[in-house]
């Protein structure tokens, strides 16, 4: 097959399959990293980054590379994460450049364009590191470019691409020690190369294989003597800056008037305060990467020109450290099913006692989170591998976490159904409407119409004076909430709850069931049990010990 030109579409394919196959292989590369820092995260952080970006290119229809490019690029930098996902946002943002207003690129366009990209991420990395990702990005670049100008054919030059990327990522542990130590490539490069594996793929007319280095060879890979993890051969107490801080700062004018912002000046002053930096700039917002020790220095710092969005910060001597006890605690690899179950319910719950509750209605896997406490996309991630079913369906169970198990599913290769659970009664009611004899579509639309049968009700207390709904409010009374809003709010817990309930129940419901938080005493709840068995004698009441943080009482009237 010859290829002169690409377009958008085929571009945008091309994106597509090297998402895919960094995807499949993101375990791999979280195994290999030991540079800079030993936390086992650069597959991880380069497979959400690119999910990002190729969620916006599947928004596009168009046929011009540079528009798809320019999408692509965007999406990058919204969803960086990491040192590696920062480097790869530039990378294709100077691709994108190169290509910006083109319809089609020939084979010396899209040369160009890759060593383009490579000098955008040489320059967004304050100290580049040589056997890296830049490294075997520069020299694939470099590769095509020599070969452009006497290769029309775009898939033969992208299989020079390839071929020369694996020769570099070969060559990384030569140019930087610690891998040579450990006996690994570099994991930044790894990852790179599978997403042009996934190009060359699309070009070639076929998909990438299930994955690119089998079981075996990837031990080899990633074990050193005496079967230790890559990042076991590093001490926890050799990371001198231990906190991987990311965030954007969004422009404001008004203070851009005191503070006219320069890219350089800021990328030197942050430079003092830690290693692994990276600044990244367009016209509305600065992201920034670093490895430092006081965060809410830096952060604080930046405050100067905008207001600070997408902050992450983890402590990579815990991530390191865990990585080490897992090693020790459990060196046997856990056997999985041999078979795939049909179905298999992802729940999130605060509080033992709902997280009892769901198990017993069915629910296959319990992921600890609610208000205050937002599991993350990783989080979800495990459990959907822990589940191992052909089918999972997800109750989030709170209008925070809806969109982060939507992320999850669009990462995964299974099936993935969301039901946009926004309550604990939400999720009960909805998980009452499953049936594991009907195929998914079946099961999505029943449980998605159960959202609507149950009320929700939850009484907690208030952090502070305010006046809303034409209710005032004092700090420390409690607040009764139905279905999102404020109905009632006094000084007693009791008495806001059985307010609640007058407002929730109709002639037409026949069942309430009510769960009790960590700080409620049974007594109470049973008094509100007899309460509401006095008040409505016709519906059926149900009382559960949920041990939930935060809500006194989670309602349910259907």
């Amino acid at each position: 097959m010859t290829i002169e030109k690409i377009n958008g579409k085929k571009f945008a394919h091309m994106v597509l399959e090297g998402a895919n196959n960094l995807s499949k292989n993101a375990k791999m590369v979280d195994a290999l990293n030991v540079f800079p820092v030993p936390d086992g995260d650069t597959g991880t952080n380069m497979n959400l980054t690119i999910t990002s970006g190729a969620t916006e290119v599947k928004t596009s229809n168009s046929d011009k590379v540079g528009e798809v490019a320019s999408l692509f690029a965007r999406g990058l930098l919204m969803g960086a994460r990491g040192n590696s996902g920062v480097i790869l946002s530039q990378l294709f943002r100077g691709f994108s450049k190169a290509v910006e207003g083109k319809s089609e690129i020939t084979s010396v366009e899209l040369a160009a364009a890759l060593e383009n990209g490579v000098d955008s991420a040489y320059k967004a990395v304050m100290k580049p590191v040589e056997g890296t990702i830049l490294t075997v990005a520069k020299d694939a670049a470099r590769k095509a470019v020599k070969s452009a100008k006497k290769m029309p054919d775009v898939v033969e030059l992208m299989q020079e691409v390839v071929k020369e990327g694996k020769a570099s990522l070969n060559r990384t542990p030569d140019l930087l020690p610690v891998l040579k130590e450990v006996g690994v490539v570099d994991s930044g490069g790894q990852g790179l190369l599978l997403i042009y594996e996934g190009f060359l793929a699309v070009l070639e007319g076929r998909e990438t294989p299930d994955s690119s280095v089998d079981e075996e060879k990837m031990e080899e890979l990633v074990r050193a003597e005496h079967h230790k993890s890559a990042q076991g051969h590093m001490k926890t107490e050799d990371i001198e800056f231990g906190y991987c801080t990311e965030f954007m700062v969004q422009f404001e004018g008004e203070k851009l008037k005191h503070s006219p912002y320069d890219e350089e000046a800021f990328r030197n002053e942050l430079d003092k305060h830690g290693d692994s930096l990276l600044v990244v700039s367009d016209d509305d917002i600065v992201k920034v990467h670093m490895h430092t020790e006081y965060p809410g220095e830096i952060m604080t710092y930046a405050q100067n020109y905008g207001s600070l969005i997408k902050i992450k910060i983890e402590n990579m001597r815990e991530q390191h450290t865990t990585i080490l006890n897992q090693e020790q605690s459990a060196p046997v690899k856990k056997e999985k099913p041999a078979e795939r179950s049909k179905y298999g319910i992802i729940t999130v719950s605060m509080g033992d006692g709902i997280a009892t509750l769901f198990e017993s209605l069915g629910a296959s896997y319990v992921i600890p989170g609610g208000q205050t406490m937002n599991p993350s996309t990783e989080d979800i991630i495990r459990a959907i591998e822990e589940v191992y079913a052909e089918n999972i369906i997800i109750l989030p169970n709170n209008s925070n976490i809806v969109m982060t198990a939507q992320q999850a599913a669009s990462v995964v290769e299974e099936n993935v159904i969301v039901i946009p659970s926004k309550t604990v009664p939400q999720g009960i009611s909805s998980l009452l409407g499953f049936n594991p004899s009907v195929d998914p579509d079946a099961n999505e639309e029943t449980m998605k119409d159960s959202l609507s049968a149950v009320k929700s009700g939850q009484v907690t207390f208030a952090v502070r004076d305010t006046k809303i709904d034409g209710i005032e409010i004092a700090k420390d009374d409690f607040m009764g909430i139905s279905d999102g809003k404020i109905v009632v709010s006094e000084p007693g817990r009791l008495e806001v709850a059985k307010a609640l309930l007058q407002s929730m129940v109709t002639e037409e419901d026949e069942i309430v069931t009510i769960i009790f938080g960590e700080d409620t005493d049974q007594k109470e709840a049973e008094a509100l049990v007899a309460y509401v068995e006095e008040q409505f004698e016709d519906v059926e009441v149900e009382l559960h010990e949920g041990n939930q943080p935060v809500y006194a009482y989670i309602l349910a009237v259907e």
